[in-house]
């Protein structure tokens, strides 16, 4: 795993100008841009086209120039319902956009794809094997912007017709968003009226013979009124024809008749052929868009331009695409109060521009602006507040409908198969072989091997050929990184990982003899029966027993076939679970780390972004398998024409479970930890979490980097389980009030709570408060040492103590409370009963604060112990609250040195603990002193008794103080 935007794709289909639903589940995520326009108002106002380099417009279309054509009232009018209606339909956002904020809009943030011009003699060439390599630019042949599509040629000629081709995910869709918008909002004055038509749609009629002008006016009511004047438009009509690889398009006369009536009915394909052919509306301008194999469809000499959209070819595209997307403002908060502010948006953008710039596989990547989209995804996923039930799997699962939904591999061909099934099941073995040896380099005898496996037919042979001059180029690129020359690797390597899981839940991955089993055990299910019933009646008019025999054996062939499946779906549990606590991966990142650093990229001195890392980690592989598995993207799959069956999923689902029953119950790091939970959180199953996690009792997960992300993952997870949680341990976690109020459903569960060194301050204490005062808190002990709470923070957590009944241990260990703060405490530590040891240590607290706090504890009832030591206590002080700790009977011991008397203090080993754990961490000059204050006093009750066995203990305590000294680099006496 080491690291990948357009605006997503779209087709069109009937219904624009109904009333609109909203975007939800029952409502499929595209936006379906020719639906009929029946002549009312759209809901809302359209949004202003808002262009890359800042410009707007006002909050309506305008109307442009009409010229003469459109002169009269009616037409007019009926235009610019026309235009409003296509800026609020285009307008649109699928649910996957609305996840960047309720004010973010493609318009806001679109960036204009390199369109290189191309000649006949170019589409002509034959392409390389793999078609992967990049065409060079043909010299003399600029860049063509949107506004010069239509430019006369180099001959000084007309151009009408213009097809422009690209490879899946190189932005066809977004273009034409773009100058349907630039029309609406009259930025494309050269045009008068402009009808775009979905050849998806225009393929779903069939034969059913229609008239153009039907057709128009059953897409677009409000142009009724005007198609009368089409015929006179002459180049100033432009038809926009999205997608001609759905249109099964013949140009001979013998198939296709000439036909120059625009109100004759005729089948759709038809009337496109004689547009093309300029017999209908000859003056008409036309603009193509489709992949680059139905090119041919259309003769060379009924074109006047071809145009190859090659993407953000130059990484300064690249970089503005990420700094305009990155940087929406006004996302809302999360349900903890999450927020992304400027400064780390900006950070984001820096971070992710310093990584294209030094690692050249990335921007190879980026080179697609799908893959753009799927970066900021991504970056966004990881980073801003997480919509309720996204996961990683689903953003790459909306990632290929957003690139593949509707789409055939090849509409000529009568098997109709789409084009994501064919990609699973070719791209997927190669992942998943790529998985299996552990390696994501392949070599072109690799890549062959996989896409050729099987293929035996001339139809089979034609549709790899589609494959591999549309969509080869979208899953792999060449290598550019250093030594590995000559080698492919998947455009964004999560993907790999991605393909590979779903190679395998869609059960594509078949041993030899899994698959002659099956055709064994079908056609035996299919003669079994009738064979039995013979079998029968011959037994019982013949004297034959082995009969009976043969009968049971037919009975028992689909049986064992079944149980031959069944042990390779429990083989294919057993090699996830097992790549998922791998011991070789146990002390890496988390994967939500990596999959952060593979985009952004590392700080500090790490490897070049370019040097392979020693051995290639596949922890995202039982992520994704898990997450395919959940509804939700089973009926995303099923769009796509990848079918998990529920029979399937549910017995994939068993053999995990069983799998990670038996190796999820050892003790994990705490990186591997999160990693497992992020599992469940992929699955999206709290019965099946429930189950597999009902064991779990301790929730380490020390030294993670407590992300908004991991918080909800963690809580989503374990929030709603049943079974308490002896302890919870999120010491030096980065953690804020917001990660501690995600975090609250699993505190409620822990009987102990550790949030050493997070730099929680007052404002935490808020949160705290509300959790020690919550009717399901069971926290015995919470450890909040090292965190800067001060005396304002104290003040919260003593009003939480006070309606508190749980709570026995509090360390408040080096949290700057002062002498406020011990004095604040020992004014109200009478306010809870329950409390019975208290740690205020290191606090810089002075004499007279300090002998309050100790009175206060003194007079506790339930208070055993209070921990005093290496705040500013002078001598007198200290040998004070010895005096009257030893003549107090009943109340709280206080402990101030290492020493109780001239004996050693059996928490001697307590209090170096602490500074051994934080000497990192503290301030060492204050330390330092503290520490030798305490040697002093060791060597001064080792002179002052004459117990040997004291002197011996002493001295051994000394030892251990003075190699503390060593390591701060102090004198060792």
């Amino acid at each position: 795993m080491r690291w990948g935007c357009h605006l997503p794709r779209a087709s069109w289909s009937p219904g624009l100008g109904r009333v609109l639903q909203p975007a939800d589940e029952r409502v499929p995520f595209l936006i379906h841009w020719s639906w009929p326009l029946k002549g009312e108002r759209p809901l809302g106002s359209p949004r202003a086209f808002i262009r890359h380099n800042g410009s707007s417009v006002g909050n309506g279309p305008s109307c442009g120039r009409h010229g003469q054509l459109f002169r009269g009232i009616a037409a007019s009018e009926a235009l610019q319902r026309h235009r409003h209606n296509l800026a609020e339909w285009f307008s649109r956002l699928p649910r996957e956009e609305r996840q960047f904020g309720p004010t973010f809009a493609l318009d806001t943030v679109h960036v204009d794809p390199v369109i290189r011009e191309s000649t006949p003699d170019e589409l002509l060439r034959p392409l390389a094997e793999l078609a992967l390599e990049r065409q060079p630019p043909s010299a003399g042949l600029p860049p063509l912007a949107l506004s010069q599509l239509f430019d006369p040629d180099a001959c000084g000629r007309r151009v009408q017709t213009v097809v422009l081709y690209g490879t899946v995910g190189t932005g066809k869709s977004t273009l034409v968003r773009k100058m349907v918008l630039d029309w609406c909002y009259g930025r494309l004055p050269a045009f008068e009226l402009l009808i775009p038509f979905s050849c998806e749609d225009l393929s779903s009629l069939g034969p059913a013979p229609a008239s153009l002008c039907q057709l128009v006016a059953q897409r677009y009511t409000a142009l009724k009124e005007v198609l009368p004047l089409m015929a006179a438009a002459g180049s100033r009509l432009l038809f926009v024809l999205h997608g001609l690889e759905h249109l099964n398009l013949n140009f001979s006369l013998a198939s296709t008749g000439l036909c120059s009536d625009p109100e004759k009915p005729e089948a759709p394909a038809a009337i496109i052929t004689n547009l093309l052919r300029k017999y209908m509306l000859p003056e008409a301008s036309i603009l193509v868009t489709t992949r680059p194999s139905a090119i041919g469809r259309i003769p060379s000499k009924y074109v006047g331009r071809y145009g190859e959209i090659c993407g953000f070819s130059d990484t300064n595209l690249q970089k503005l695409y990420f700094q305009l997307r990155l940087n929406q403002p006004d996302c809302e908060p999360g349900a903890g109060g999450v927020s992304v502010t400027p400064a780390q948006r900006d950070h984001l953008v820096q971070m992710l521009t310093r990584n294209l710039e030094g690692h050249h596989q990335i921007a190879a990547a980026c080179f697609l602006p799908s893959y753009c989209w799927l970066v900021c995804a991504t970056l966004h996923f990881l980073h801003a507040p997480t919509p309720a039930g996204q996961t990683l799997t689903s953003i790459y699962t909306s990632f290929l409908r957003l690139n593949f939904s509707g789409e055939m591999l090849d509409s000529t061909d009568p098997s109709k198969l789409s084009l994501m099934a064919y990609a699973a099941r070719t791209m997927g073995k190669l992942a998943y072989e790529g998985v299996s040896s552990r390696k994501t380099y392949f070599s072109e005898e690799d890549v062959r091997g996989c896409l050729e496996a099987g293929v035996q037919t001339e139809e089979e042979f034609q549709l790899l050929r589609v494959f591999r001059r549309d969509a080869l180029r979208f899953f792999l690129a060449p290598c550019v990184e250093p030594g590995h020359a000559g080698t492919f690797v998947f455009t964004v390597p999560a993907m790999q990982e991605y393909l590979a899981a779903l190679y395998i839940v869609l059960g594509l991955r078949k041993t030899t003899l899994q698959r002659v089993g099956k055709e064994v055990a079908e056609l035996v299910g299919r003669v079994g029966e009738d064979v039995s019933l013979v079998l029968g009646i011959m037994a019982k008019l013949l004297p034959l027993r082995a009969l009976p025999l043969l009968f049971n054996l037919l009975k028992v062939v689909p049986r064992v076939f079944g149980r031959v499946v069944g042990k390779s779906r429990e083989a294919v549990a057993q090699a996830m679970v097992l790549e998922m606590f791998r011991e070789e991966d146990y002390y890496n990142d988390d994967v939500l780390d990596q999959i952060g650093a593979s985009i952004l990229g590392v700080e500090g001195p790490r490897r070049h972004p370019d040097e392979p890392p020693d051995d290639e980690v596949f922890e995202l592989f039982p992520m994704f398998m898990g997450g395919l598995l959940s509804a939700h993207n089973r009926a995303v799959l099923a769009q796509l024409g990848c079918p998990i069956k529920t029979l399937d999923a549910l017995e994939n689902a068993q053999a995990i479970k069983k799998k990670l029953g038996k190796l999820g119950r050892q003790v994990l790091p705490p990186s591997e930890l999160l990693d497992h939970l992020f599992f469940h959180y992929e699955f999206q199953n709290q019965r099946f979490s429930a189950e597999v996690l009902g064991s779990l009792r301790q929730l380490n997960l020390a030294g993670v980097r407590m992300t908004p992300l991991k918080c909800t993952v963690v809580a989503a997870v374990l929030g709603s389980g049943r079974h308490d949680l002896d302890e919870v341990n999120l010491a030096s976690c980065q953690l804020d009030p917001a990660g501690l109020r995600t975090l609250t459903p699993v505190f409620l569960r822990a009987r102990k709570l550790g949030l050493q060194l997070n730099s929680l301050g007052p404002e935490a204490c808020r949160d705290l408060r509300d959790l020690l005062l919550h009717d399901q808190c069971q926290v015995t002990t919470l450890r909040l040492s090292n965190n800067p709470l001060m005396a304002a923070g104290v003040a919260l957590l003593l009003e939480g103590l006070a309606g508190n009944t749980s709570l026995k241990h509090l360390s408040l260990l080096h949290t700057g409370l002062g002498d406020e703060g011990l004095e604040l405490l020992a004014a109200q530590l009478d306010r809870n009963q329950q409390l019975q040891e208290l740690n205020v240590a290191y606090n810089g607290a002075g004499d007279t604060a300090a002998l309050a706090l100790a009175k206060a504890a003194w007079k506790h009832p339930s208070l055993e112990l209070l921990h005093l030591y290496f705040n500013e206590l002078s001598s007198e002080c200290r040998q004070a609250l010895r005096d009257l700790g030893s003549t107090a009977e009943g109340g709280a011991r206080v402990v101030v040195s290492l020493t109780e008397g001239t004996a050693v203090s059996e928490y001697w080993s307590v209090i170096l603990g602490e500074v051994q754990r934080n000497l990192n961490s503290w301030d060492r000059s204050r330390v330092r002193r503290h520490l030798e204050l305490l040697l002093r006093d060791l060597e001064d009750n080792r002179g002052a008794t004459l117990n040997p066995w004291r002197k011996a203990q002493l001295l051994r305590v000394e030892g251990e103080v003075r190699a503390l000294l060593e390591q701060l680099g102090g004198p060792g006496s």
